[in-house]
């Protein structure tokens, strides 16, 4: 169940964004008297076509999904009947031209700034920005920040949720900057800490960089209580049931989740005797867990999730929600903000600044869209807005074949009073492939390498 639903998840999130992207540059296209000869979701041999409009134009979903593209009339890539000259793309003006190719990832941003304003309507659930526990001599530490601190401010910007506060903690993690955190202790005294964000590394920011820096959010304590177990797993096949509680395992007693957690990860492969108290009795249920690599390292696994105690955990939650008209500027924001920080990253990984194990391709983007769809329409949502943010900076990137690319084109084709030779654009065309080609290797190798490390 858990596959099918991230190919549904992934398939209409891509078929989604691609067709937003590309409506964006059908609709101006049409609204600049330009013929419109195929609009197609997907590359390769239509599995599906359809004419429509007194230009019959051809609506195609074809065989291969990662992308689409709108052929629009063009003297250069056929010929045009005299009557049509008019309306082909090449014969528009400059203006024209740039406003046909800006408007596919226009289209990207604008649906992410209306998924953002039906968020921020909605609701956003989160867990409230608790630090947890404190490694000595971390830069965390050296801060003074301290287990139970509620951070209220990053900076100049105020955080309600863990996910507010992880997302301003990293746009100064990659600047390597101290920044001033207000924090308020179980006490209710209010206190600024100024945390030292300079000894990250550029590898921190693959994983959990917080960890890195020497802080968690807090855990709120769990029961060891079984909640659910994935079919196959070391546990279901041991025996163990959801509602059993552990009690014990190889005679040392067993009070927390967490400690449940660090037995069974310690042990890869090895029999554990585990004390379980089901239905008032105690019985001792054997569990070898099973050996799963992450990082590197091979680590174990029973394939359990605890029995989650929704009340307890209320007092750790919090919703942030907005009016109708306030969250349109919030919207906005978060949509400029996110694309600055898109292009800030990838100019950083272009000088080494920031890994490349960054770049995510195609396996991650699906395994993100079947989690954030498994845990709710709202996570799922901001999924989708990222998603289109990531796909609208890419395309406005320099690179011949992309929209960017075009743009540059049009660029030269002001400043020289002429467009660019064919050859030329052949050859940049050549180049941008090959740029393209080295971009999905790498994402395609980090992809590999995440599934590998589980």
């Amino acid at each position: 169940m858990n596959f099918l639903t991230t190919i549904a998840a992934f398939g209409f999130a891509l078929g989604t964004l691609i067709v937003v992207h590309e409506f964006g540059h059908y609709i101006v296209a049409r609204w600049c008297g330009v013929k419109v000869l195929r609009f197609s979701v997907g590359f390769g041999r239509p599995l599906a076509l359809w004419r429509r409009g007194r230009d019959a134009t051809e609506w195609v979903i074809a065989a291969f999904p990662l992308g689409g593209y709108v052929k629009m009339l063009d003297e250069r890539e056929g010929e045009v009947a005299a009557e049509d000259l008019p309306r082909a793309f090449n014969r528009q003006s400059i203006v024209r031209r740039i406003l046909i190719v800006l408007a596919g990832p226009a289209a990207n941003f604008l649906l992410a700034i209306a998924l953002y304003w039906v968020i921020f309507i909605s609701g956003i659930p989160g867990v409230r920005p608790v630090v947890g526990a404190v490694t000595p001599d971390s830069p965390a530490a050296q801060a003074q920040l301290a287990t139970g601190d509620v951070i209220v401010r990053i900076g100049d910007q105020a955080v309600a949720t863990w996910q507010d506060a992880r997302w301003q903690l990293l746009k100064h993690a990659v600047e390597r900057r101290t920044v001033a955190l207000e924090v308020h202790n179980e006490r209710g005294e209010i206190n600024w800490r100024n945390l030292n964000l300079s000894s990250l590394k550029p590898e921190a920011l693959d994983g959990d960089f917080l960890r890195a820096l020497g802080f968690a959010r807090l855990q709120p304590p769990l029961a060891p209580i079984i909640g659910k177990l994935v079919p196959d797993g070391a546990g279901i096949r041991a025996g163990l049931l959801a509602g059993d509680e552990v009690i014990g395992i190889d005679g040392a007693p067993i009070e927390r989740w967490d400690q449940l957690v660090t037995v069974v990860s310690s042990s890869p492969g090895k029999r554990l005797d585990m004390e379980v108290r089901r239905g008032g009795a105690v019985r001792t249920i054997s569990v070898v867990p099973d050996p799963v690599l992450e990082k590197s390292v091979s680590i174990g696994r029973i394939g359990a999730t605890p029995q989650i105690d929704r009340a307890a955990m209320q007092k750790y939650m919090v919703e942030v929600r907005y009016g109708f008209w306030e969250s349109l500027p919030k919207a906005l924001e978060r949509t400029w903000d996110t694309s600055a920080f898109s292009l800030q990253m990838l100019g950083k990984m272009l000088v080494g600044e920031v890994s490349l194990k960054n770049l995510s391709g195609p396996i991650t983007i699906a395994d993100y869209a079947g989690q954030s769809a498994q845990i709710g329409w709202v996570s799922y949502l901001v999924f989708l807005a990222l998603i289109s943010i990531s796909l609208g900076v890419l395309n406005l990137l320099p690179i011949p074949l992309l929209d960017g690319g075009h743009l540059l084109y049009y660029m030269f084709e002001i400043l020289k009073g002429s467009p660019l030779s064919e050859r030329t654009m052949a050859i940049s065309q050549q180049i941008g492939m090959g740029v393209l080609m080295v971009l999905m290797v790498f994402a395609l190798y980090n992809d590999i390498t995440r599934l590998v490390n589980g």
